[in-house]
């Protein structure tokens, strides 16, 4: 675990090129000009993942015949990724500017920058030019059909998502590299891309994608929970936030939610905002008639998504000084 890594079989400490990784995403984000030529490891998991589906998930085969290959599926993607994590974690720690390699790969597979940038795009849009360009920037994070929103809605599935995403494309990859470094992070990364892709409950994949949803859920428990804890921690020190609230919504309302995970990080966002969310839903193949999140008011605006883009700003520094934390922690104690 990299926690308890000795810290010399690399040149800097793990938890400080993990420091690093994240100061470098929030500065630079993804890096497009490095994946003008090279394919990003996201992309290409999801190219892997593709082909499986396309060969394992027919229309021909029974629910069980389905459910089973889906399961062979992930067992296969997962433990590739675990092989290709220690394989890496090897070359880093052999050649001396490993740990370089190391912090480039972290900050890659960290989106806090580019979750803001996608949710300050669709407050930009939805307050400077009105209801049409919210709807179209928000098609590009949420999975529900943007023309069944209004203003309040896009203002809700842009909020909703800054929660979700913050814990499980920002809490929960620090954590398991945190706990088993790169093999950690890249078995992670995997199962969330195998979640996204064929997780759903619809026809389709209600069946192929049964395990690639229960991995994910179990990954992201502990995650999520963080990420509300971090979410009211963050409105504490946010001007026109309020902690308490974020805190005792998260503790009442996350499980209404239909996922065990989402619901923690946004309840407390909820909480936090003064705002109900979640809620009746339409998605492309079916009405979601989810119970609301949080009793403030339904009726967002992008006001309220850049005051939650300033709480998770806030929250991503919270994270980054428990690094910090972490570090100085390990350093007397000779971990």
């Amino acid at each position: 675990m990299l926690f308890f890594h000795q810290p010399g079989t690399l040149a800097v400490d793990p938890l400080l090129v993990l420091l690093g990784a994240l100061l470098l995403d929030a500065a630079i984000g993804d890096m497009p000009m490095l994946f003008r030529w090279v394919p990003h490891p996201v992309a290409l998991a999801g190219r892997v993942i593709a082909w499986f589906e396309q060969r394992l998930n027919r229309d021909s085969r029974s629910e069980a015949a389905r459910r089973a290959r889906g399961i062979v599926t992930v067992m296969v993607l997962v433990v590739a990724a675990a092989l290709i994590g220690i394989l890496l974690d090897r070359l880093c720690r052999a050649i001396a500017s490993g740990w370089l390699i190391e912090l480039v790969v972290v900050a890659v597979l960290v989106a806090q920058r580019s979750l803001f940038d996608h949710v300050q795009a669709i407050a930009a849009a939805l307050a400077k030019k009105g209801l049409a360009a919210g709807r179209d920037a928000v098609r590009h994070i949420v999975g529900r059909d943007p023309m069944s929103l209004d203003e309040h809605g896009v203002a809700r599935a842009a909020i909703e998502s800054l929660a979700e995403n913050f814990s499980d494309g920002v809490v929960a990859p620090v954590l398991w590299t945190i706990l088993f470094g790169l093999p950690g992070l890249f078995v992670y990364k995997t199962a969330n891309t195998l979640d996204s892709m064929i997780g759903h409950l619809s026809p389709r994949y209600r069946s192929f994608g049964w395990a690639a949803a229960r991995l994910d859920d179990v990954l992201n428990l502990v995650p999520a929970r963080l990420a509300g804890l971090l979410i009211a921690a963050a409105a504490l020190v946010t001007p026109q936030a309020h902690a308490g609230a974020a805190l005792r919504t998260m503790l009442r309302d996350a499980g209404k939610h239909r996922s065990p995970n989402a619901g923690w990080p946004e309840a407390a966002m909820a909480g936090a905002l003064g705002l109900a969310l979640a809620g009746p839903r339409r998605y492309a193949e079916r009405v979601v008639a989810d119970p609301w999140i949080g009793d403030g008011r339904a009726r967002a605006v992008p006001t309220d998504m850049f005051r939650a883009l300033l709480i998770y700003v806030v929250a991503c520094a919270l994270q980054g000084g428990a690094v910090v934390a972490l570090w100085l922690l390990r350093t007397p104690l000779g971990l």
